[in-house]
């Protein structure tokens, strides 16, 4: 069973699929119905080259045109870009070739950098990080129901160049297990430790979710949010086809943290990352209990909003 980034990914294959059987089947037709004569040499069904206008034929197209499909644009740049298969040999529609990590993505893409960066991973990873020059790592912490998680990580700190984000829970500090300890503990045990190194296993990001829209020919995905808080959902949209909900907090813009920016600011990166978006977000209430005594100003001046390595 095939696995996609967003449902207009899943709806693109399978009309793709479903016009590559109907080319397959009037080819088998043709060459059944004159023998000797090879499929190749078949005419093509009259399906309209992805970016070009349907033209009269006295064969009729299993669907139209790719472009404007659910109100995406789909362009020939953006099809040579996203789906280079079909730019090629746009009469087929020849179906997508599954990702690495598994998905099929003709609309978002075969590479892309955005849902890489911003994939949560649901492992264990192991993160080696040290003090900086005034003995600081550049992290906070918040324990919540007997386990400790990343509450803020400092720009340029060393916890920010370890790939530490907002949301990871901390299982181990140098191999001892954090399971129970309080803020408080978790903060004095960071400060003696070794500056030269500190290990940190940590699980990622287990409270949070990502989803991937794909902005419609006017560059909007469908949804409003105030101060970070997802607050309408507009019909027949994006948001509102993949299942994007209210009463969540916007964390990440395609892998790039959020948390802290003005509104226009997130809404600048939305604007700037193409036409897929990958939203990380996780329920208010969790999000309300992270940020618990943690200072607004510290959060909009120094939170680490670096675009992480993949």
């Amino acid at each position: 069973m095939s696995l996609y980034p967003s449902l207009e990914d899943m709806k693109v294959d399978q009309m793709q699929q479903a016009q590559h059987r109907h080319h397959q089947a009037a080819q088998a037709a043709i060459a059944g119905g004159q023998p000797g004569v090879a499929p190749a040499a078949a005419a093509p069904p009259a399906y309209a080259p992805v970016g070009q206008p349907q033209q009269p034929s006295v064969q009729s197209s299993l669907y139209p045109s790719l472009e404007e499909y659910m109100g995406l644009n789909l362009t020939p740049e953006f099809v040579a870009q996203a789906m280079p298969v079909v730019a090629q040999n746009p009469q087929s529609q020849a179906v997508a070739v599954p990702q690495t990590s598994g998905m099929v993505a003709p609309v978002t893409g075969n590479d892309n950098l955005g849902l890489r960066r911003a994939q949560v991973k649901g492992g264990v990873r192991e993160v080696n990080a040290c003090k900086d020059g005034d003995g600081k790592i550049g992290l906070r912490v918040r324990a919540i129901s007997k386990g400790v998680f990343v509450q803020f990580v400092n720009k340029d700190s060393p916890a920010s160049l370890a790939g530490l984000r907002f949301g990871d829970q901390i299982l181990q500090i140098n191999g001892e297990n954090v399971a129970g300890w309080d803020t408080d503990k978790t903060m004095k045990y960071l400060k003696k430790c070794n500056p030269q190194r500190i290990v940190f296993a940590v699980r990622d990001r287990p409270f949070e979710r990502t989803i991937t829209l794909q902005k419609d020919s006017t560059g909007h995905v469908g949804f409003v949010y105030k101060n970070g808080e997802i607050t309408k959902i507009a019909r027949d949209t994006s948001a509102a086809r993949n299942g994007l909900l209210i009463d969540h907090m916007m964390l990440e813009v395609n892998g790039q943290n959020v948390v802290g920016l003005k509104d226009s600011q997130t809404a600048d990166i939305i604007a700037a990352v193409g036409l897929t978006v990958t939203l990380t977000i996780i329920p208010k209430f969790i999000y309300d209990h992270i940020m618990k005594s943690i200072g607004g100003s510290l959060v909009k001046k120094s939170m680490d909003h670096s675009i992480p390595d993949v």
